[in-house]
């Protein structure tokens, strides 16, 4: 703390979001803190700078770390904003030194949001000389959510410490998921003072759960399904015994900026409580004892469809490895919202996966719809697809689908009776535009790497017609 009472801390706009994270208002704040509403409101405002006391009523009232609280953004900060509008696009305005100042600290959201721009208008300006000389070059405007795909891509959804950690933690608790719930509900109250609680429907409406930082309640909604429950509390769990294990891999996976630092935390947050509640050899044994039954395996665990999809993607132990699985999550429009490619994705990566492809007729979720797909370089897939309800409030339903090379399918109870080298097998493509089999009488859109062949005095039955070379 020595360090803090040497400096003036001006963190005003720090403490106004972390007052609305807790949804208060500056009176309810002020009251709880020992002060005035006007003192908070000049705190708020930068007019007064927040003193070593007020610091520590922050983090004993509140639970927050003051180190990071106190720390100087990673991206904005008055040393970039400078920089940024230095550039020769603006440069002619001649902004002074304190009006930066001003954005910098009084705004950091603001801040934040003009790095991030002129990151993205520097990777475009980039882009053509890349093209003249032929160069791919990092992508432009890369979203969080696509360079966490590409970041659980490269470590082939198996993260071994986490899992690891997950597991000798698993290892002191019950298998029954009833039961297991029961400890883990314990084990955060007893070690970590945190209440879990299950709440009416309008009191969270529109939040499944959420987390309470003043009072250290998990509120779980009570339309919350057994599986949700226990994958909630896991989560918090691990969130606080597993933490110093999913910051190390997330340093190494050196996100470009704080939403993909945020976004790759929660993921492998979500990724230990998965095993947590399925740790990796019990887990591995039942899914080869059991053929990957997935019903059986979904009602042993207590877990939802998705969460098993999820966990049957990440089997990729050294010396212990499960089938190497591929998964999709689909609406019924054919949208991806989820993905994780596995060893052989047989779609394209972009857009939506092929016509012909019987995932998106995937009944109810006690119904597993088996089919064997042959992509255009003549590789073979079993592909298992199931219904599932949607969020509370949700309309229609979503899909989840898993699927492997053929080879692997005598170890899947779901694909007896199909004989991956002499049954015939549906043909599919990565996706319409990448396409190239002429006679798909499903084709929706031309492939972008031919040229049309139309004729006037002739309607072929696969639309879009085009030419072989």
């Amino acid at each position: 703390m020595a360090e803090l009472t040497d400096r003036k801390l001006y963190l005003g706009p720090k403490l106004r979001v972390l007052r609305r994270e807790l949804g208060l208002n500056q009176t309810r704040m002020a009251e709880e803190l020992g002060v005035s509403p006007s003192y908070l409101n000049h705190l708020e405002r930068n007019q007064r700078p927040l003193t070593a006391q007020m610091l520590l009523r922050l983090a004993n009232t509140y639970d927050i770390d003051i180190r990071d609280f106190t720390a100087t953004p990673a991206e904005g900060g008055p040393g970039e904003l400078s920089e940024i509008l230095s550039d020769a696009l603006v440069r002619d305005i001649g902004i002074a030194r304190d009006e930066v100042l001003e954005v910098a600290e009084n705004y950091p959201g603001v801040s934040e949001a003009l790095a991030r721009f002129y990151r993205a208008l520097t990777d475009l300006r980039r882009l053509p000389g890349e093209a003249v000389a032929g160069a791919r070059g990092p992508a432009p405007l890369v979203a969080p959510v696509d360079w966490l795909r590409e970041m659980i891509a490269r470590a082939g959804n198996h993260f071994a410490e986490i899992d690891a950690g997950a597991e000798s933690l698993a290892a002191t608790m019950s298998d029954d998921p009833a039961l297991l719930q029961a400890e883990l509900r314990a084990r955060l109250k007893e070690r970590h003072g945190m209440a879990v609680q299950v709440v009416r429907a309008d009191v969270l409406a529109g939040t499944l759960r959420h987390y309470d930082m003043h009072r250290r309640r998990l509120m779980l909604n009570e339309r919350m399904p057994a599986s949700g429950r226990l994958f909630a509390i896991a989560y918090h769990l691990c969130a606080q015994e597993l933490a110093e294990a999913i910051a190390a891999q997330v340093a190494r996976a050196a996100p470009p900026d704080e939403d993909s630092r945020r976004i790759a935390t929660m993921a492998l947050t979500n990724y230990a409580a998965a095993a947590l509640i399925m740790p990796y050899d019990r887990f591995r044994q039942a899914c080869e004892q059991s053929r990957h039954d997935l019903a059986l395996l979904r009602d042993r665990f207590g877990v939802s469809t998705e969460q098993l999809a999820h966990r049957l993607t990440s089997l990729g132990r050294t010396g212990a490895r499960g089938i190497p699985f591929f998964m999709v999550k689909m609406d019924r429009a054919g949208l991806v919202s989820k993905r994780f490619d596995g060893e052989a994705w047989p779609f394209a990566r972009y857009g939506g996966a092929c016509p012909r492809w019987d995932a998106y007729d995937a009944a109810a979720s006690d119904t597993v719809a088996c089919q064997l797909i042959e992509t255009l370089d003549g590789r073979r897939f079993v592909t298992l697809a199931v219904g599932i309800a949607g969020a509370p409030g949700a309309r229609g339903r979503s899909v989840i689908a898993i699927g492997c090379e053929a080879k692997h399918g005598g170890r899947i109870v779901h694909a007896d009776g199909i004989d991956p080298d002499k049954d015939g097998a549906t043909e599919v493509g990565p996706t319409c535009p990448l396409c190239e089999r002429r006679a798909c009488a499903d084709r929706a859109l031309p492939p972008v790497t031919r040229a049309l062949d139309l004729h006037s005095y002739e309607r072929t039955v696969a639309p879009f017609p085009f030419r072989r070379v």
